[in-house]
């Protein structure tokens, strides 16, 4: 008896072992959106500090994002295009990940990486917050077998070139925009290359970071895409950051698409008091927040694969 209580014992502890490294082998195959691993993507760009376009600090930034990507195995392309601005002829560079899908639709996520020009700002929230959840959700995507083509973009040039208190001097979403220079070139390339008319949904993350993040539904945003995602969010539980209130946002990255006939939608939490200050600092980023918002972007994907088979 003793010996087959041993025996028992013995192949009950096997059995929770092999369910353990299922469970683990699962966990690898399947990762989760990790916020803490979103965070410290944030820590590291605000280390390198001031990151505006054409600076020596964008360039170790690109170093980073192109780095991080190739860690996880996801194919990069590196898109260097010159923007015609106020400051001259200024060059910069789209970074882009292609996941290619058994089916032609795209989904774009996007974000920018760049920093407003002004002395010591180092753009926690804005140009860090959505990088680092970026970054984080190609660890996830270049892991998974999408039926979706999943494109991953990193724009240059968000940012306003020049004065950007000047309300008057910023044309918001034309060509003669003196921002959204990355989103605006990405978008004129891929519709010269035919390949806009394919783009299912793009989808842009901007200032996510924030503690208690509160993300309203932008009125300029495509409303079928908008719903899509708040009703994500609700099955996973966040209505409270994704909260059912509408909010203008003007002259972002998102309209670049848009005004060419791509449902596009901006995440943003424009509350902040230390939007375009010194204040952004990384003190301003909770990864619980990013966690939240990283968790819903995940999730969209399975839902877009289903709602366009």
């Amino acid at each position: 008896m003793r010996q087959g209580h041993i025996r028992t014992a013995v192949s009950l502890a096997l059995a929770a072992l092999c369910a353990l490294t299922a469970r683990e082998l699962s966990a690898d195959l399947n990762p989760a959106f990790d916020g803490v691993r979103a965070y410290e993507h944030v820590r590291h760009l605000v280390e390198i500090g001031p990151r505006p376009a054409a600076s020596g600090g964008i360039r170790q930034t690109q170093a980073y994002i192109i780095g991080q990507l190739k860690s996880y195995g996801c194919p990069v392309e590196e898109h260097d295009f010159h923007a015609s601005t106020v400051l001259g002829n200024l060059p910069m560079k789209n970074i882009v990940v292609k996941l290619h899908g058994t089916h032609s639709g795209i989904i774009l996520y996007t974000t920018h990486y760049d920093t407003v020009r002004i002395p010591n700002f180092v753009g926690a929230d804005d140009g860090g917050s959505g990088t680092g959840t970026m970054i984080e959700l190609a660890r996830l995507f270049c892991a998974r077998k999408n039926s979706l083509n999943v494109w991953i973009a990193f724009f240059d040039g968000e940012e306003a070139q020049g004065d950007w208190t000047d309300a008057a001097s910023v044309q918001w979403n034309s060509d003669g925009s003196n921002n959204t220079y990355g989103s605006r070139e990405m978008a004129a390339q891929m519709a010269l290359a035919g390949e806009l008319k394919r783009v299912k949904a793009m989808i842009l993350a901007d200032m996510i970071g924030p503690s208690n993040v509160r993300i309203t539904r932008d009125s300029g945003s495509t409303h079928w895409l908008v719903d899509f995602i708040w009703e994500t969010a609700a099955q996973l539980g966040y209505k409270n950051t994704f909260v059912d209130q509408d909010y203008a946002v003007g002259g972002d990255d998102h309209f670049s698409f848009i005004r060419r006939g791509v449902a596009g939608c901006d995440l943003i939490d424009f509350s902040i008091p230390y939007w375009h200050t010194t204040e952004d600092t990384l003190d301003k980023v909770d990864a619980k927040s990013l966690g939240i918002v990283g968790q819903v972007l995940s999730a969209t994907l399975p839902r877009f694969e289903r709602k366009f088979p």
